[in-house]
């Protein structure tokens, strides 16, 4: 019989790393580009597309007039990663908001609360205003004379949520196997707060959670309301597993997993379902699901006769572990909390 890949190698038979490469394809067909190293915090694309070293067009550098349509929020910030803009869903179209509507003479100019928040320079900043690119309080603000209260104003830019409170910490958690979903175990197994070293002060929150015997990426934060919405169903937030099993697989397998099965809590069923690689005895499956059931990928794939051999979860939402070594936790980038919050519409 041919034996499974040992847990602690984070490699398959082929000698690649199911989570971040399986088949040299995966960071790829998964839109992450170049991931950055969790040790370094890099941005994992240098600027946003077509922009220059400085992170924004030439154009925009050259002070011509609405030359910052093509820089990107958050263009040079060194964690995390450039996930481009947020495509809301849109709404009736409206003329921008009466300055009256949002503007607090005691409170900050609008720009410099963006650049405070990392957004850009102030100057470019102030282009993304007048180009109708940012939204306070849900309304398009174009006048560079609005001031907002930080502490209470919803700002987003290209539809990136500004996290402007700075209490807030977000953090992506590589899980290795064997490690329980817990801040601490009264049976005195590997938990989370052994890996949070210098952190161990700080509150957090696990969102959802994972089996020990599951890895991968697993997001910690002190912020409560991110967390109850990230774990409701109804917002539906999808995440993206790789999957081990036996081989060879039957065709219609993945029809099956996205038509719908029956478990003993309900039917579940993935959102896509997509096979990554094969070695002889051994298939690499990669699914999508939204559902936060317990162990529903397992017992999937219990219930078409193939049992997991071992199961990584790549990615939450928008935040995708990349090549974040085993047991390390690294800070998200703004543009990521703005893209977190956003997918459940804070």
């Amino acid at each position: 019989m041919t034996q499974a890949p040992r847990s602690g190698s984070g490699r398959n038979r082929a000698g690649r790393n199911p989570a971040s490469d399986p088949a040299g394809k995966t960071g790829r067909d998964a839109g992450a580009g170049k991931p950055s190293r969790a040790g370094k915090g890099t941005a994992g694309a240098k600027g946003a597309a077509g922009a220059g070293k400085g992170g924004a067009p030439k154009a925009a550098r050259s002070g011509q007039k609405g030359a910052s349509a093509g820089a990107a929020p958050f263009g040079k910030e060194r964690f995390g990663r450039n996930l481009g803009a947020v495509h809301r869903p849109r709404r009736p179209k409206a003329p921008p908001v009466d300055r009256l509507d949002v503007h607090d003479p005691d409170g900050v100019r609008l720009q410099k609360v963006m650049a405070s928040a990392g957004v850009a320079s102030r100057r470019v900043c102030e282009d993304m205003i007048r180009d109708g690119r940012v939204e306070v309080d849900g309304s398009i603000v174009t006048d560079l004379g609005v001031r907002v209260d930080a502490s209470s104003a919803v700002i987003h830019v290209d539809g990136i949520r500004l996290q402007l409170n700075e209490t807030m910490v977000y953090y992506a958690f590589n899980k290795p196997k064997g490690v329980v979903s817990t801040m601490e175990d009264p049976e005195g197994r590997p938990c989370i707060s052994d890996y949070l070293k210098n952190r161990k002060g700080e509150r957090l929150f696990h969102i959802g959670r994972l089996d020990a015997a599951t890895e991968g990426l697993l997001l910690l934060t002190n912020d409560g309301e991110l967390t109850n919405r990230l774990t409701h169903p109804s917002f539906e937030v999808p995440k993206t597993y790789l999957v081990q099993v036996r081989g060879p697989m039957a065709h219609g397998i993945g029809a099956q997993m996205k038509q719908g099965i029956e478990l003993e809590d309900g039917i579940a069923k993935v959102d896509s379902f997509r096979l990554v690689d094969s070695t002889p005895g051994h298939v690499l499956v990669e699914v999508v699901l939204h559902s936060g059931r317990n162990r529903v990928v397992r017992r999937l794939f219990d219930a078409v006769g193939h049992p997991v051999e071992r199961l990584v979860r790549t990615q939450f939402g928008p935040i995708r572990v990349g090549d974040q070594r085993q047991g390390s936790i690294r800070v998200l980038g703004r543009q990521e909390v703005g893209h977190l919050l956003a997918a459940v519409e804070m």
